[in-house]
C-alpha cells in the first residue's frame, strides 16, 4: 500500500490536476448523475477524521469520482471498496488508484448492487465497516435508507450531502426541518452535523451549499415498536400535510378506523389538535403501537 501524502489530487494545484486528468480522458460532467467533485484537502481530511477509521477498518465509498477522497481513505483504512455508477470514470480511478493495493473499484449502481456480497467478499477480515461518500443530491435519501433499512453491518456513515437535507436529518421536534426523514434517520442512527461546506470547493460548483453529516448506527432503536413497517406508515401519514392537525392527517390515511382516532390519541395522552412536527419519536411509537391493535391483521 502506498501512502502518497503529496498526491497532486490534494495539492495546491488540485483543481488544475483534476481538470488535466478529465481532459486526458475527455471526461464531461453529467448533470443527470449529479456529478460535483470535491477536491478540497481540508474538507477531505474532515470527512476522513469524522469516519473514525483505523488500520483494520473497511470502507464502502459511493460515487468516488476521480478518487480524491478514495485516496485519503486508502491511506487511513485496511480496505476500500469504491462503487461508481459512471463507466467513464473507471479508467480514471484505475489510474489515480494504481499504487494502492487496498482499493477495489466496482462499476455499478449502489441501489442495485448486492451489498451483502460486497461486505462478505471484501470486508471479512476488517475490524469495522463504515460508509464514506460524497453523495449525489438526487439520490441521497434512497441510498441512505437502503443502507439503514437493510441493516448493513456498518459502524457509521459519513457523507457529504445537500445542507438542506442534512438539516432535516439532524432536526429536533418543533422546528420546520423536523419531519418523517428526521425520524427515520434518528430511529436507526445518532445524527451529527460535522461541518458546513460552501459550494465553491466543488467542480463544477453546485447551486447550493453542502454539509458533512455523521450517522452513528445504533445497536438497537431508541424506542420499542410492535411493527417497524407500521410505525413508519403512521409517521408518513402524520406528516402528509404539515399544516393539518395530527387528527386530520391520521383520519385521512386510516379511514377504516377513523372513528377510533380520537380515542386512540386520548389513550396516548396526545392532543388531536397537535401537528406532527411537535411529536417526539417516543410519542409516535406509543401512537403506532396503539393504532396497530385496531388494524386487521
Amino acid at each position: 500500500m502506498k501512502h502518497d501524502l503529496d498526491s497532486p489530487l490534494h495539492s495546491v494545484s488540485s483543481v488544475r490536476y483534476a481538470k488535466e486528468v478529465m481532459q486526458k480522458y475527455a471526461f464531461t460532467f453529467k448533470k443527470s448523475l449529479g456529478q460535483n467533485f470535491l477536491i478540497d484537502a481540508n474538507i477531505l481530511d474532515k470527512i476522513v477524521s469524522a469516519a473514525d477509521l483505523d488500520a483494520g477498518a473497511g470502507v464502502l465509498e459511493i460515487g468516488p469520482g476521480i478518487g480524491a477522497l478514495t485516496e485519503k481513505l486508502a491511506q487511513a483504512a485496511h480496505q476500500v471498496v469504491a462503487v461508481e455508477i459512471d463507466q467513464r470514470l473507471i479508467p480514471i480511478l484505475q489510474e489515480t488508484m494504481e499504487h494502492y493495493d487496498n482499493v477495489q473499484i466496482i462499476q455499478g449502481d449502489i441501489l442495485q448492487v448486492q451489498l451483502d456480497e460486497i461486505f462478505q467478499q471484501y470486508f471479512a477480515g476488517c475490524t469495522s465497516q463504515s460508509v464514506v461518500a460524497n453523495l449525489p443530491y438526487y439520490v441521497t435519501t434512497p441510498i441512505l435508507m437502503r443502507l439503514l433499512e437493510e441493516k448493513v453491518p456498518i459502524k457509521n456513515i459519513v457523507v457529504m450531502i445537500q445542507k438542506e437535507v442534512a438539516d432535516r436529518m439532524t432536526a429536533a421536534p418543533g422546528g420546520k426541518n423536523y419531519g418523517s426523514l428526521s425520524i427515520a434517520v434518528q430511529y436507526y442512527c445518532q445524527a451529527k452535523m460535522v461541518t458546513i461546506v460552501p459550494h465553491t470547493v466543488f467542480i463544477p460548483q453546485p447551486n447550493v451549499d453542502s454539509a458533512v453529516i455523521k450517522l452513528s448506527v445504533r445497536e438497537k432503536p431508541p424506542i420499542s415498536v410492535q411493527s417497524e413497517a407500521f410505525f413508519f406508515q403512521v409517521v408518513q401519514a402524520a406528516f402528509k400535510q404539515r399544516r393539518k392537525t395530527l387528527y386530520n392527517n391520521l383520519r385521512s390515511s386510516f379511514s377504516t378506523i377513523s372513528q377510533e382516532i380520537v380515542p386512540i390519541l386520548d389513550s396516548c395522552e396526545i392532543d388531536p389538535s397537535r401537528r406532527a412536527e411537535t411529536l417526539h419519536m417516543e410519542e409516535f411509537a406509543k401512537l403506532s403501537n396503539a393504532m396497530l391493535t385496531y388494524i386487521p391483521q
